[in-house]
């Protein structure tokens, strides 16, 4: 069958120099991480940076969108059309607030919850049925001051939480793709 063994992972985060290593570019960070641990690079592409990993004859396309998180639907669309990958095969990195640093847990459907980037691809695919894969950013700020921590920097006290999250997200990723959703769910959520 085709496109059975195709996957789309797209990370989520704004493209510039200042947005990198924010909590809410977390999402490059994850698909950076794997790329890296598999020795494949990104290159500038169709609505984003794109990267392509081999793993026991499946094929897996990374995606980070140039579009800013508001416009993060469209870059999902045109890869998963380019691509011809079925949205069970489509997984959206993306950082989350009501979980505690560093925990990883995958979703197969649910609202937006307040993600502009969740919201530009339930908008543009009009559905909510795809899988993400949520990393924690916690939720420690002051009232009214969620902008400024998305858009900050992790603390020092954070780098370990972080770094064990994207270890752990790459083999939840991994998982997810060679054994399905209900074994990665299973394994690693938190």
């Amino acid at each position: 069958m085709h496109g059975v063994k195709k996957f789309l992972v797209v990370g989520l985060g704004n493209p510039g120099s200042e947005y990198a290593g924010t909590r809410h570019n977390i999402g490059f960070d994850v698909v950076d991480a794997w790329a890296q641990a598999s020795t494949t690079r990104f290159s500038p592409d169709r609505y984003g940076d794109r990267a392509q990993i081999a793993l026991k004859g499946r094929t897996i396309v990374l995606i980070k969108p140039n579009t800013f998180m508001n416009l993060s639907g469209k870059a999902v669309r045109y890869w998963m059309e380019t691509e011809k990958i079925p949205l069970e095969n489509v997984v959206v990195v993306v950082d989350e607030l009501a979980l505690p640093c560093g925990t990883t847990r995958l979703k197969l459907r649910g609202s937006d919850g307040g993600h502009n980037g969740l919201k530009s691809i339930q908008e543009v695919l009009g559905r909510q049925d795809y899988p993400r894969l949520r990393f924690g950013i916690g939720a420690d700020f002051p009232k009214g001051h969620q902008v400024d921590f998305v858009l900050g920097r992790w603390d020092d006290s954070q780098k370990d939480a972080v770094r064990e999250g994207l270890e752990r997200s790459i083999k939840f990723l991994e998982t997810f793709v060679l054994a399905g959703a209900a074994t990665a769910m299973n394994q690693y959520n938190q």
